[in-house]
């Protein structure tokens, strides 16, 4: 077991090619090939995140929050970041960061939060749209199947639920190959007319460079004829925040009390909305404020998320409760997640995964 065969497990839940363009995703520090022997999560990496991974033996740190963001220019002894990465190159330990990727994806940061706040019928608050492809393949009948399946192996034809997704129409295809062709139906240098299957796939655009290898290795003609179109389609599989709905309508100082309890915060800022029920939820972990009008959209009673500027609780005043339950706090639930599926994965292996049991978050609060 490599840390590679973690790192894919871990990108088929939630792909790098989803991530915000100018993140920073993937293995940052470490080699894939080394071989695995116990995983540390956190939220985000410190000296004491470190420590710990010597002391529990683990070669391995997952963390949400990029150690590495912006450019370093120098590493040197005393810089907090330096230090790090001194130390987890010294120790043999690799670092890989899974952040706006699994803020995007389901089941990720934001799906979290509000499992734990109990909401029913969890969806995307708003899909990601433009990173989709419809892939239209012309094949001969009797190797339709071939090229569908290696298509649908390869991540196309994902819709939802749903797997194998595909629309397929009957045609006439002809071409002529000339003295130089190798035809696999038909004579070179002769006009063929071939009974044809139009294959039509929906394709993740990070997805295609894979799954038009193997389209074309699956496919029997020298020469693929097939068109690639872009679409503004929103993508029903990775979207921001997550809306959903409570078992049973609360006032909003009950609400407020709920919120309190479910996430174990004293501690939050809000403004007042313009319903005195609380049933239907938006929440979008971390630094989520951009989606308020979207959460208004949807016809959310209340949004939760972080990191909300003074003018935009002005904007949310009398339209809808808004919640700022701090960046780690919304946060922080993703690592159960993480643990609950890499377990599974690792089942038998002998492999441990811990969570750090210590904070990482560097707001504290003041009381007098």
């Amino acid at each position: 077991m490599t840390i590679e065969n973690i790192t894919k497990y871990i990108e088929s839940w939630a792909p790098k090619g989803i991530a915000w363009e100018r993140d920073n995703v993937g293995l940052q520090i470490g080699t894939s090939q080394q071989e695995l022997k116990n995983i540390l999560l956190c939220l985000d990496v410190n000296n004491n995140v470190v420590e710990d991974a010597i002391k529990k033996k683990c070669n391995l740190i997952i963390s949400h929050h990029p150690l590495l963001f912006n450019p370093i220019k120098k590493i040197t002894s005393g810089d907090k970041t330096s230090d790090i990465i001194t130390s987890l190159i010294k120790n043999e330990i690799s670092l890989y960061s899974a952040h706006t990727n699994l803020d995007f994806t389901k089941d990720g940061v934001s799906f979290q939060l509000a499992k734990k706040l109990g909401l029913k019928s969890i969806k995307f608050l708003k899909n990601i749209s433009g990173n989709l492809s419809k892939l239209v393949v012309f094949v001969p009948i009797g190797f339709t199947e071939k090229v569908a399946e290696a298509i649908h192996s390869s991540g196309g034809g994902i819709i939802g639920e749903y797997t194998n997704c595909s629309f397929r129409l009957i045609g006439k295809g002809t071409f002529r190959g000339s003295d130089k062709s190798n035809p696999a139906i038909g004579n070179k240098g002769k006009l063929e007319f071939v009974d044809e299957v139009r294959l039509e796939i929906l394709v993740n655009n990070f997805d295609l460079p894979d799954v038009i290898a193997s389209m074309k290795k699956a496919h029997p003609y020298e020469e693929v004829a097939y068109d690639l179109y872009p679409l503004v389609n929103e993508n029903v599989n990775y979207g921001m925040g997550a809306i959903g709905i409570l078992d049973k309508d609360l006032t909003q100082q009950e609400f407020l009390e709920y919120v309190s309890r479910k996430l174990g915060i004293k501690n939050f800022r809000y403004t007042t909305g313009r319903n005195k029920k609380i049933k239907v939820v938006a929440v979008c972990g971390g630094s989520g404020s951009d989606l308020l009008n979207t959460a208004i959209q949807q016809n959310a009673d209340t949004f939760i998320t972080a990191d909300v500027k003074y003018h935009t609780f002005q904007d949310a005043e009398k339209k809808i409760l808004l919640i700022d339950a701090g960046h780690y706090e919304t946060e922080i639930f993703i690592l159960d997640e993480i643990e609950k599926r890499l377990k599974q994965f690792l089942n038998k292996s002998q492999k441990e995964v811990y969570k750090f049991k210590g904070t990482t978050n560097p707001v504290s609060f003041f009381n007098n």
